[in-house]
């Protein structure tokens, strides 16, 4: 079993990192530094929609290297005015905000959202998000977020967050005060183990924000790109935010993330927002490159075949041997292990040269590229099967 010793003392250790180091990546696969072959079902925590290293993004880089990389937050470029187009061309949204990850684009949507309480709410400033949401690691976007092991650490938090179950529209509306200026979540939560809210829930939550004149705000930095089956999530429900946050997969692997919002509801003054490197050609010319595969004819359908061979398998996997539920939308899928520790489960797969991850203690979950192949999928499935069987006493059938 691989160890979690700290190999590379120049690193710092702010995570539990296995003493491996990978030197290369190519679709659905990694290699370490000795040679040794990973299936990645994980793929930088649903970063690399397009899998590792794909051609396509390989080129964008190197095409715009020879450009331009950098001019400036204070200026125009052509690949940020594109992505900007594009984005809101197959969007709801009217306009872009573009940032280095989600973390600090869910920072901008709690800026605006305060913003517009500032000029047009009497100064409201607090915003409802549920229990066990992630909205990212800066200190406003960790207060966002509902994670109990966060509660005590880095204290004190960003005052004005009321945090409610998921799911619970009387938890929502009890909540809402005369302080109460947006609504913030997650679609799917994924880092919780992968919880979708209901369709019924997300329509009263627009309903209620409208009665009370609150911005709702979408965090789809796990769940945009693709990544739920279709573009954006939201599609999916029939209802539309008046922020919606992306990241992750908008870059296919290179740190780029947007704030996606309404025109009506911009109400920054100049000067308010900005960052160094935001939006320059670089990045924005990756994420044009792969928002121009993920719209690509029978792209998302592939996602989604994919999808449902993955979800069955599980489902047999977990019928065979007595586990707990599968669920997910398109390739953000967890399944519970009962009684396993799927930690445990995880580090049996990554000796054996696969890649998953365990969000919760007896939960797993899968987020493998958007153009996995089924193959790839059978492959991690066979896997597992065997993981499974050396931990049970060979399952039910």
């Amino acid at each position: 079993m691989k160890n979690y010793n700290n190999p590379y003392p120049s690193v710092m250790p702010v995570a539990k990192r296995p003493d491996i180091c990978f030197v290369k990546g190519k679709g659905s696969w990694l290699w370490d530094s000795h040679g040794k072959a990973y299936l990645d079902f994980v793929q930088g925590w649903a970063v690399n929609c397009l899998g590792h290293c794909p051609d396509v993004i390989s080129e964008a880089i190197c095409k715009q290297a020879e450009t331009l990389i950098h001019a400036g937050p204070g200026f125009f470029n052509e690949p940020m005015v594109r992505l900007a187009d594009a984005l809101t061309k197959h969007s709801c949204f009217d306009q872009m905000f573009f940032t280095n990850s989600g973390a600090e684009a869910n920072e901008g949507a709690i800026k605006l959202a305060r913003k517009w309480g500032s000029k047009y709410r009497n100064g409201a400033f607090e915003i409802i998000s549920l229990e066990n949401g992630f909205h990212g690691r800066t200190l406003a976007t960790m207060s966002a977020s509902g994670k109990k092991e966060w509660e005590s650490l880095y204290a004190p938090k960003v005052p004005g967050f009321i945090k409610v179950p998921q799911n619970n529209i009387k938890a929502v509306k009890q909540a809402i005060g005369p302080n109460t200026i947006a609504i913030m979540l997650e679609l799917v939560q994924g880092e919780s183990g992968v919880h979708p809210v209901e369709r019924g829930y997300l329509q009263a939550l627009r309903e209620l924000a409208d009665k009370h004149g609150l911005l709702l705000i979408f965090d789809e930095v796990q769940t945009g790109m693709g990544r739920t089956g279709s573009l954006f999530a939201y599609e999916q429900y029939g209802v539309q935010a008046d922020i919606m946050t992306l990241g992750k997969g908008l870059g296919g692997g290179i740190p780029v993330a947007a704030m996606a919002i309404k025109q009506k509801f911009f109400c920054f003054e100049l000067g308010d927002q900005g960052g160094t490197f935001n939006g320059n050609p670089l990045v924005t010319a990756v994420g044009h490159a792969v928002l121009e595969t993920l719209t690509s004819t029978g792209f998302l359908k592939h996602v989604n075949v994919m999808g449902e061979l993955l979800m069955a398998g599980l489902q047999k996997l977990s019928d065979k041997y007595g586990l707990g539920e599968v669920r997910g939308q398109g390739l953000l899928i967890a399944m519970d292990t009962g009684m396993l520790s799927a930690v445990d489960i995880v580090n049996r797969m990554l000796n054996d040269g696969a890649i998953i991850n365990a969000p919760r203690q007896c939960t797993l979950r899968f987020m493998p590229a958007l153009n996995v192949d089924q193959k790839e999928i059978e492959t991690m499935l066979g896997l597992l099967d065997k993981v499974f069987a050396a931990m049970t006493d060979g399952g039910t059938s």
